[in-house]
């Protein structure tokens, strides 16, 4: 590392969060010390087929890390904490340090894992703590976000402050604490030298609507309705889960909770003190039969339209508990999150098939705001901490590009801003910033978690057996007389229907007969291994000559001849 950057110079980066939402890692390295930024995971799209997260590629953490100071956590979503336990798989991290329900939120997520338990130091945080390392200070700001303990962290040195946001939206009316706005800016009246800042919702104008805001509109929501309620919301914004209870408390309606997550976060929640309910307001799923459908409100995942959730299960009929009647209201309290609108459209239309009412977030119907800030609260950000050089982290290429532009209407100079990619580093010193190459980063495909990572050559196996389907020829041979006893059998999955196509078929199998006699007939010495790479990639031309696909193709051989060493 010394290549790129010397050791007077802080050297920022990131692992995984930029030019995409999700997946956060940023890294700090100063005085050969590593202060890591969130362990997050990334869903993946649909064309991942099969894999259940994405991670950062660990492998300079993994070569480095014997300078790890430890790991902070800026709150507890999941693409921000999802990662840790692969990450303690493969690194060792002395301490991390997270604060309120985030702790909570991981030490249940390593439950999971047994074998890490005792792997680190997990130190719980307050908003004036301030630690000192080697030649930086480590200190916390309260922020907004749509999950509870939500902090900006800052790194004090020589050269000067780097301030990283986490995410945040500047809500003047929240429902839990206030953000410490006076502590942005003293920070700012001092001085702050680099600016990380959340870019999710950078493209979007205006202002964020207030958290209490939404809790009012589903208050008026629930005292219009006179049946059944099933809401469905993302179960780590515990504020929205609590305003919900409230709307039940107000309207004389049971809360029966239904999905893994939903059913951790009111744990966590009330054993934080961020979510209260008046005893008996929460029910037992076996309980509901004894309380009419206008008494009665069920709390839910599946807001993303998940397939195997709470709500997506009661749309489809296969939940064992709950089945919808005809004057049930559903109320998403959420917005589809960019990739999953097809499923959630799906959900919907299978409630309204069902004869529910479906109410969605709209101008008429405010049901969802987001916890990531607008135009407005970027540049007050801005504003407030004046930053000399700014980096846009967390969001797609075309956000951090936004992003700077606003920095640069807030008056950060055009050269001081950087939009870079995994991987690049900024290295900082006492008069300038620069380029300074780049670290090892990229992708780790997690399937299932007994699986572990997989290659991206299997994802494109994968893609291609979903897009082509597979071609495999079973054939017996005799490799030392040259000859094919039998005639090969054809195994085709996804890519022809046989009884439909018996004669392409049958000209597939004739020209690979044909491929392999002259091939043996043409060698001294007949070796499978060769054999199989050469038909394979006839077949494969062969194939796509009069299908325009490409499949698969998977050669068997079975020789009737006796093995010799050499083949």
């Amino acid at each position: 590392m010394d290549k790129l950057y010397n050791r007077k110079e802080i050297a920022i980066f990131a692992l995984g969060g930029l030019g995409e939402v999700g997946k956060n890692m940023y890294v700090i390295d100063y005085l050969e010390q590593l202060f890591i930024v969130d362990s997050g995971i990334l869903f993946p799209d649909s064309h991942l087929l099969g894999v259940d997260y994405v991670i950062p590629d660990y492998t300079y953490l993994v070569q480095n890390q014997q300078r790890i100071v430890g790991l902070f956590i800026t709150h507890g979503h999941e693409d921000h904490i999802g990662g840790i336990p692969f990450l303690l798989k493969k690194v060792k991290i002395p301490k991390i340090f997270a604060a309120g329900v985030t702790v909570d939120l991981i030490e249940n997520k390593l439950e999971d894992y047994p074998e890490l338990l005792g792997s680190t130091q997990i130190v719980e945080f307050k908003s004036h703590f301030v630690y000192e390392f080697k030649g930086i200070s480590v200190s916390f700001i309260r922020l907004n976000h749509s999950i509870p303990d939500s902090f900006a962290i800052c790194f004090k040195t020589e050269l000067g402050t780097i301030v990283h946001t986490g995410d945040f939206k500047i809500d003047l009316t929240p429902v839990g604490p206030a953000a410490e706005y006076e502590k942005l800016a003293l920070l700012g009246q001092e001085g702050v030298l680099c600016l990380l800042s959340d870019s999710t919702n950078a493209l979007r104008g205006g202002v964020t609507e207030s958290e209490k805001k939404i809790g009012s509109s589903i208050k008026e929501l629930f005292k219009q309705v006179t049946d059944r309620i099933i809401v469905a919301t993302f179960a780590s914004n515990m504020f929205r889960v609590q305003q919900i209870i409230e709307a039940c408390v107000l309207t004389n309606r049971k809360v029966a909770v239904f999905g893994r997550s939903m059913e951790k976060t009111i744990e966590v929640g009330q054993q934080v003190g961020y979510i209260k309910a008046p005893k008996g307001t929460i029910i037992a799923p076996e309980e509901i039969d004894n309380y009419k459908a206008s008494e009665i409100c069920l709390l839910c995942t599946g807001s993303q339209g998940e397939p195997l959730a709470a709500l997506s299960r009661i749309a489809n009929g296969s939940h064992r508990v709950i089945k919808l009647m005809p004057n049930d209201t559903i109320i998403f309290s959420s917005n589809p999150i960019p990739g999953n609108q097809e499923g959630v459209n799906k959900t919907i239309n299978q409630l309204f098939r069902k004869g529910a009412n479906v109410i969605t977030h709209s101008i008429i119907t405010d049901t969802h705001t987001t916890g990531h800030a607008s135009q407005v609260e970027l540049k007050l950000m801005l504003n407030l901490l004046k930053p000399k050089y700014f980096m846009p982290i967390h969001g797609e290429y075309r956000m951090q590009r936004v992003h700077a532009d606003l920095a640069i209407e807030c008056g950060v100079d055009p050269n001081n801003t950087y939009i870079l990619e995994n991987g690049d580093v900024l290295a900082i010193n006492d008069h300038s910033a620069r380029n300074a190459g780049h670290v090892a980063s990229g992708d780790v495909y997690i399937d299932g978690e007994g699986i572990g990572d997989i290659s991206k050559d299997i994802i494109r196996e994968r893609r291609m057996l979903s897009e082509d389907g597979m071609f495999s020829l079973v054939i017996t041979i005799d490799t030392k007389k040259k000859i094919i006893p039998i005639e090969p059998q054809v195994v085709s999955r996804g890519f022809i229907y046989m009884k439909d196509s018996e004669a392409l078929t049958k000209a597939f199998v004739d020209a690979s007969k044909k491929f392999l006699l002259d091939e043996m007939a043409n060698s001294n010495v007949v070796i499978l291994g060769i054999l199989k790479q050469k038909l394979t990639e006839f077949l494969e031309k062969e194939i796509y000559s009069k299908t325009d696909r490409k499949p698969i193709v998977i050669p068997v051989f079975m020789d009737l001849a006796p093995q010799t060493p050499q083949e």
